[in-house]
Formats: structure tokens, C-alpha cells, sequence
């Protein structure tokens, strides 16, 4: 596995391209997708590098064809992605709750960018958060990881693997268009050092296979289509079997199973980091390119005899909520502002969360640029 068909040691690599490496380290083997900016480079080295490890490429018509070709791929046993930005994500959103109730494993890279439409296809901003969440209709739960450098980038699209495949839902990785152009230097390790998860498949005769029986884990083992097992998949309500019901007993229990799948594994997929909140009294909040200017921020602020520190959700969603109450409780810490390229979206779920306990602000950019470091310092320094 380790031979000339994959990328080791110190590369230089954009925030796309390790993506896409990351993808093939994970166990990769279909992508379908259409050509959009600033996520097209992710499309191109997969449309070279998937024939040299045995996989397939296909660009579709569009983002819909395209998201429903990687749940057919996955159905048929394939580890599949795709990659967009924030038009192209919209049109995604359908077949994403599609494969969130027919529990179809696959990863959704969306690297953002200015919107709401057309927007400035080469500008960068984060509008996509509350869409990675809510975008498609319906109670679901969702996973939606955030790197904020390339290297990052690199590791988290194998956890987004990870992740689709043990629990059985669509991942999203959330990266923007500073994270995915930057280039930075990093280092590729032999691919049998990555430790990658597989599916749990059927042990039982395929007579007695049900593809939605959840068990103790919550999380149904996968038959690949094509491996004598036959069952059905749909988007409609579903018991066990994969058939559709009209029992309302049977359709609030397995929407409510679909969430506690989620819910019982918080500790297993939540990430964070923290910088400095030992003795903080104001926490800086933010996450993707917006976490490397406030940690720049805070480190200035710090060498002032500020007592500021800094929270970065790795993970979106689920947010961290149970960590960040747990800090926003300490009696020292008297406020967090949200740092974020957007109108506030994530500054809502921050206030929902540790509203009650201390002061919440949000600093907010609009004009497609980044969010620099003296920003936040005047922001912390204001009040």
C-alpha cells in the first residue's frame, strides 16, 4: 500500500491537495463531482490520483448527480466523497438527507466562500455553517468537522472517513477558501501508520440480514449491494427491514434512533483546542482561517498581562457544548467573543449555549476578507 502510488514525507501542499491525498489515505476509492471554486483543485488531483490506486473518477452534470452518484458508490460498497463550495452545496442539501435516512456513509467537502448565490467565487467567508447543519429538512443529525490549516486539513479528512463509516452518516468537512489555497509545508506518513475504520458489515445469512436494525450501538452493520445480500433503500420512512411504514410508533423510533447515534458518541467525535484558559477572564472564540488570526491575537494579548485565552471547535457539529458550559462556568471568565467571517452564525449557538454564565460578543466581517489579528485586539482592548 505504502509503494510509489502514494505521496510520503515533507511536501508542500495547498489546503485542497491534502485533501485529496488524505482522501486516498482513507481508503477513497470513488469521487463525483463538478468543477466549482475554490474547491475545483480537489476534483483534479483525485482525477489523476484515484486510477493509480484502483479507484474511479467521474465528473457529473451537476452538484445533484453528482452527490447522488457517491451514495450510490457507497451503497455498492465504496468509500466515496465528494467536494463543492456554497452554490454547489445547496444543491447537494437533497440527496444529503437522503443519505442521512437511508444512513449512507460518505464525506462532503465544501470549502466556502462569499455568498449568499454566485456571491465572489474566489473571496473567502464562513456563510456556511448554520447550511452544514440545517440545510436539508427534516430532524437528522449531522457531523461537520473544521481544520484551520493544511495540515489539519490533511488529518480530519481521514476522521471525517473514520467517522461516516462507524456510525453510517454523511460527514461534512467545512473548510474555507484561505484554508484550502494556503500553501503549507507538512509531512506524509506511510499510509500503514494511518489507522482508517471500515464499515461493520453483516455476519449473519442475508435471510436474516436487516440493514436498519441498529443494536446496541445504535448504528446498523452494511451490506455492500452486490455481495448477496439483498435489501431495500429509500428516502422515506423506513422499519428495519428498509421497507417503508406508516407506523408512527416505528417512524419516532427510528428518528429518534438516527439522533441518539450521534448523541451517545459526543466524546467520540467532538474536538477542540485550547490555548490559555487555565486563568482566562475573556476567551476569544473561532474556527477554520479566523482561528489563526486569533491566536496570534491572543498570544500578543498575552505577553500585555492580558488573561485572555483561546476555544476552536474542530468540530462544528455536533457543537462542543458540553466543554465550552463547563469553561463558560468558571467563575473568572466574564466574557467570549466569536470571531467569525459571517453575520453571526455561530455567535448564536455560543449564546444559546453560554449566555447564562458570561457575556457573549461577536466580531464579524462581511467584505470578504480575512479577519485580522489587530481586529480582535482592538475588539478585546474596546471593552
Amino acid at each position: 500500500m505504502a509503494g510509489p502510488k502514494f505521496k510520503t514525507g515533507l511536501r508542500l501542499m495547498s489546503g485542497n491537495e491534502a485533501i485529496a491525498e488524505a482522501a486516498l489515505y482513507a481508503g477513497c476509492r470513488f469521487f463525483a463531482g463538478y468543477p466549482i471554486t475554490p474547491s475545483t483543485e480537489i476534483a483534479e488531483e483525485l482525477s489523476e490520483r484515484l486510477p493509480q490506486v484502483g479507484g474511479f473518477f467521474l465528473q457529473m452534470e451537476d452538484e445533484i448527480a453528482s452527490m447522488a452518484a457517491v451514495l450510490g458508490a457507497s451503497l455498492a460498497g465504496a468509500k466515496a466523497m465528494t467536494a463543492t463550495s456554497g452554490p454547489g452545496f445547496s444543491l447537494k442539501q437533497e440527496n444529503i438527507g437522503y443519505g442521512c435516512i437511508a444512513e449512507i456513509p460518505c464525506v462532503i467537502v465544501d470549502v466556502q466562500r462569499a455568498g449568499p448565490s454566485t456571491g465572489m467565487p474566489t473571496r473567502n467567508m464562513q456563510g456556511d455553517v448554520m447550511q452544514a447543519r440545517w440545510g436539508t429538512h427534516g430532524d437528522h443529525p449531522i457531523i461537520v468537522l473544521c481544520p484551520d490549516s493544511v495540515e489539519e486539513a490533511f488529518w480530519e479528512t481521514i476522521r471525517a472517513f473514520n467517522l461516516s463509516e462507524r456510525y453510517r452518516t454523511p460527514v461534512i468537512l467545512l473548510t474555507d477558501e484561505v484554508v484550502g489555497h494556503m500553501r503549507e509545508r507538512m509531512f506524509l506518513p506511510n499510509p500503514a501508520a494511518v489507522g482508517v475504520y471500515n464499515r461493520r458489515k453483516p455476519r449473519r445469512l442475508p435471510a436474516k440480514y436487516l440493514p436498519y436494525q441498529g443494536g446496541g450501538s445504535d448504528v446498523p452493520t452494511m451490506a455492500p449491494f452486490g455481495g448477496g445480500y439483498r435489501f431495500h433503500v429509500t428516502g422515506l420512512f423506513h422499519d428495519p427491514t428498509g421497507f417503508p411504514t406508516n407506523s408512527t410508533e416505528v417512524i419516532e423510533s427510528e428518528t429518534k434512533r438516527l439522533l441518539r447515534k450521534i448523541e451517545r458518541a459526543y466524546n467520540d467525535i467532538v474536538q477542540w483546542e485550547e490555548l490559555f484558559l487555565d486563568d482566562a477572564e475573556e476567551i476569544v472564540l473561532a474556527y477554520g482561517c479566523v482561528a489563526r488570526s486569533a491566536i496570534e491575537a491572543v498570544k500578543r494579548l498575552r505577553k500585555r498581562d492580558r488573561k485572555i485565552g483561546l476555544f476552536r471547535p474542530k468540530t462544528i457539529w455536533p457543537f462542543p457544548d458540553q466543554s465550552l458550559v463547563k469553561i463558560a462556568k468558571r467563575p473568572h471568565v466574564r466574557r467570549i467573543l466569536v470571531a467569525e467571517l459571517n453575520a453571526g452564525q455561530l455567535l448564536l449557538e455560543v449564546e444559546r449555549v453560554a449566555g447564562k454564565y458570561c457575556e457573549v460578543d461577536g466580531l464579524q466581517r462581511l467584505d470578504t476578507e480575512m479577519i485580522a489579528p489587530r481586529q480582535i485586539l482592538r475588539a478585546i482592548r474596546e471593552k
